[in-house]
């Protein structure tokens, strides 16, 4: 595998990890070009679980960061120590990180990504005592990364730009404990108020994205792995 960008992601990146907390690893690849001509597509995503890592062909993480993934687009803005592989292309698709955004775009796929998480929450129903504990560290997790690209995406539609970090790790944190002892009508209302927000704020990031540009950078990596695996 011929990776182009990787870096560490999830809850380590977002400052909200623990003492059990996993190491999540997400990376672009690229396959030699010839095989794209071929009676098979090759294989488009390789994931592993311990380690936990998740790795997208080139042309397959443009289409889901040009969807706003929010997953797939904070690999363009990690902190410099938290990337592992920073090939010269895949310091070009940091540069061109602007280029996949649009408002609409970010709009529905940070709204999307929270109300999963909500509907995970509301579909929980008695549990048999043995089973709470565990029951309750998952929906203090759904809380949690409900709240978190809630953060995000509120600040990414208004400025252009992604903070992975974030501002409050422990008030989401607190945030999650909270609907996880019972107060499911908080994560309700965190979505109601980031979709008015959403709907109502201005934003910094156009109506489209810069598609050309991704195309401009999709090209180039396929151009210098051309003469990979030709016989």
């Amino acid at each position: 595998m011929h990776v182009l960008l990787s870096g560490v992601v999830g809850s380590t990146a977002y400052g909200l990890a623990g003492p059990g907390s996993d190491i999540d690893r997400l990376g672009v690849f690229a396959v030699p070009t010839v095989e794209l001509h071929g009676l098979r597509r090759p294989t488009e995503s390789v994931v592993t679980t311990a380690p936990d890592v998740t790795m997208h062909e080139a042309a397959k993480w443009c289409r889901l960061a040009l969807n706003a993934n929010p997953t797939a687009t904070e690999l363009l803005w990690l902190p410099a120590e938290l990337y592992e592989v920073r090939t010269e292309l895949g310091e070009r698709l940091i540069a061109i990180r602007a280029a996949f955004l649009s408002a609409p775009r970010v709009r529905d796929a940070y709204l999307g990504y929270a109300t999963r998480r909500l509907r995970a929450l509301s579909g929980a129903g008695p549990v048999p005592a043995a089973d709470r504990g565990r029951v309750r560290r998952r929906e203090a997790k759904h809380a949690r990364h409900l709240a978190r690209p809630v953060a995000q995406g509120e600040e990414l539609y208004r400025t252009g730009t992604v903070r992975i970090r974030l501002a409050d790790p422990a008030g989401v944190r607190a945030f999650g404990e909270r609907v996880a002892d019972g107060d499911r009508a908080a994560a309700r209302r965190l979505v109601d108020r980031a979709r008015e927000t959403l709907d109502t704020a201005r934003s910094a990031l156009p109506d489209r994205p810069d598609e050309p540009a991704v195309e401009r950078w999709l090209r180039s990596v396929r151009a210098a792995r051309w003469t990979e695996g030709v016989a």
